[in-house]
Order: structure tokens, then C-alpha cells, then sequence
């Protein structure tokens, strides 16, 4: 199939877990919003948009974006690309697109929540490694021309109240109840609730971890934490025994880019990912040795150079997804 002729099956999209707040009182009609009393709200919720391809190969993907992001982040790239939901569309795999409680199309909120309009874009741009403002990477995958610039920048997207990973664990159960069987592909922040996940559901069937920040322990092997120039440490998450056996009977891969330092950095925001990377391996190798199944890839040892936080809006996320893909095939799925 061409990018231009991508035939479905079905497609829609569903709410997920959530609350139903009701103030007291008995809600008068005639009176309408003046009258508060016996009103209720529906919050707190994840929101899913699926696609199942005409022509599947069985098997279903849940994606999970991370900070600051909505699911359109998945959807296409800053230059107008297919972005992964259309390129794992294509080889056979139903996609769900989550949106996490409080945020993207799931922003009804049952908290209250001020909205910071602080100018903070060149900040990201450093830490997704995209370079140093106003200077890319040598390398770089990213679409460089100013209007992919401003569209990337436009796909950040504010949380409308605190960010609540056992909500956002709760709701994507939820979602995967309707799913039914899935991989879990997470991002970035995206990675922390996405082990709880993993261990909490059934229909989980593999976890796809692209660039998280922290990994789940033993309570008894969590490792000490590894400080960089990063003002915050890298601190393994101590999980029960329970949790973690129950997280590792599914197979698991971890993905990095491109451009970051093995020696500490000048650049804190950059020295954050070479803890991060480390403390990766750590969580693999106790992973193993516990009976599990656990893979870290850097690409640039796989031969695929020049990717940032970003790895599958990038010039080559094909590239990038036909990796995930085999390694997806290697496990049956």
C-alpha cells in the first residue's frame, strides 16, 4: 500500500476509566448553570482513537505518548510524514491512540489546575537532543526547515491538572480491556506508568519503551542512583516482587538514539540521558536474570544514526519502526 491508499477495516474511538462527580443538591433545569446544585462532571478518563487495518495481521498496538504530548505526536511528523500509526497501520497492526486523563482530547479534569503560559520551547529543543538552539545536531534526523520547527513545537500540548500516573495506570487498563491483547509502546514519560501497566493487565503482550526516563525494581536489587549534571538523580523504582513477576513474563525492548555523550556532559539536559541509558542496562540485566526477557537498543549500534527523543517523527522513523517491527516478529507478534 501507498502512503496515499491505506484501506481500513474500522475505525472510532472510545472513552476509558474516568469518574463521575455530582455536587449536592437536586440540578434545576429551567435554572441551568446558575444553579450548581446536582450538577455532575465525567473526568478524569483516558480517550482512545483506533484504527484496525482491512487487511490485519492480528495483533493490536496501544500507544502511550509522554510529556507534554497528545497522541498526534504518533500520528504524523512536523513535515507532514506518515508517523508511526500510519506506518505500523500499513504493516498490519491495529492502532490505539491514547490520550492520558487531563490531557489532548481526555482534558476534562476533575481538579482544578492554573495553566503556566511561561515560554519554555528552546528548553525541550535542548532536551529532546535536538541540539542547542539555534544549532541542530551535525547529524540530526529531525526535519530542520523552519515550518517543521513551528509545527513540532506546536504539538506540545498542557496538562489540565496534575499529572497522576495511577490514573493514567487505571484508564489505559481500562482501554485495554476494549483493545483486548496489545503491545504497549510508550514514550518518555510515558514509561513510567507503561511498567505499572504492564503489570497490572493481561492484555498487555509485549512493551515497546521508547527512550524512558525510569525503570521499575526489586524492592531488594533496586540499584543506587546515578547522579549526572542533571539536576534530578536517575533513581531506580522499587516495585513488590509481586508487581515485577508479573511485569517481566512479558517481553520487553528499550529504544535510544543517537547523540548521547558515554562521558559526562557540559549539557545537563544531555548528561540526564546517559544516566538514563545506564540505568537502562541495569534494569535489563536484573530483568534476565530474573527469568525475563529484556532488550536495550541504542541505534546508532544498530547502524541507524541521528535520532533524538523523537525517534519516530524523525527523517527515518521507517527506518526506526521496521527495527521495532523484527524485533516484534522475533516474539511472534
Amino acid at each position: 500500500m501507498s502512503d496515499e491508499n491505506l484501506e481500513l477495516k474500522k475505525q472510532g474511538f472510545y472513552s476509558a476509566g474516568g469518574t463521575v462527580q455530582k455536587a449536592a443538591g437536586t440540578f434545576d433545569p429551567i435554572k441551568g448553570q446558575m444553579a450548581p446544585e446536582g450538577q455532575i462532571r465525567h473526568s478524569d478518563h483516558a480517550n482512545i482513537f483506533y484504527q484496525i487495518p482491512a487487511k490485519g495481521n492480528g495483533h493490536k498496538i496501544m500507544f502511550l505518548p509522554g510529556y507534554g504530548q497528545s497522541r498526534v505526536s504518533y500520528m504524523s511528523t512536523p513535515d507532514g510524514r506518515p508517523g508511526f500509526s500510519d506506518i505500523f497501520l500499513k504493516k498490519g497492526y491495529g492502532v490505539y491512540l491514547l490520550d492520558q486523563p487531563r490531557r489532548g482530547e481526555a482534558g476534562q479534569s476533575s481538579v482544578p489546575m492554573t495553566i503556566s503560559a511561561q515560554p519554555d520551547d528552546l528548553n525541550w529543543f535542548t532536551q529532546f537532543r535536538l541540539g542547542l538552539w539555534p544549532k541542530f545536531m551535525e547529524n540530526t534526523q529531525f526535519p530542520k526547515d523552519e515550518k517543521s520547527v513551528d509545527q513540532f513545537f506546536r504539538q506540545m500540548t498542557p496538562d489540565t491538572g496534575e499529572i497522576d500516573f495511577p490514573l493514567i495506570e487505571s484508564t489505559t487498563v481500562e482501554a485495554l480491556k476494549t483493545s483486548g491483547p496489545s503491545i504497549l509502546m510508550t514514550h518518555s514519560q510515558g514509561g513510567v506508568p507503561g511498567w505499572f501497566i504492564g503489570a497490572q493487565s493481561d492484555n498487555v503482550e509485549a512493551i515497546v519503551a521508547i527512550e524512558p526516563g525510569a525503570f521499575v525494581f526489586p524492592r531488594d536489587e533496586t540499584p543506587e542512583k546515578i547522579v549526572t549534571k542533571y539536576p534530578m538523580a536517575i533513581e531506580g523504582i522499587p516495585v513488590s516482587d509481586d508487581e515485577y513477576a508479573k511485569l517481566i513474563k512479558k517481553p520487553i525492548v528499550v529504544y535510544y538514539g543517537d547523540n548521547i555523550p558515554d562521558e559526562p556532559s557540559n549539557v545537563p539536559a544531555w548528561d540526564f540521558w546517559r544516566g538514563s541509558v545506564q540505568m537502562a542496562h541495569k534494569f535489563a540485566d536484573v530483568v534476565n536474570a530474573h527469568g525475563g526477557d529484556a532488550k536495550i537498543v541504542e541505534l546508532p549500534k544498530e547502524g541507524i544514526k541521528g535520532n533524538d527523543h523523537f525517534m519516530f517523527q524523525d527523517l527515518n522513523n521507517k527506518e526506526v519502526a521496521d527495527n521495532i517491527a523484527s524485533w516484534l516478529a522475533s516474539k511472534n507478534l
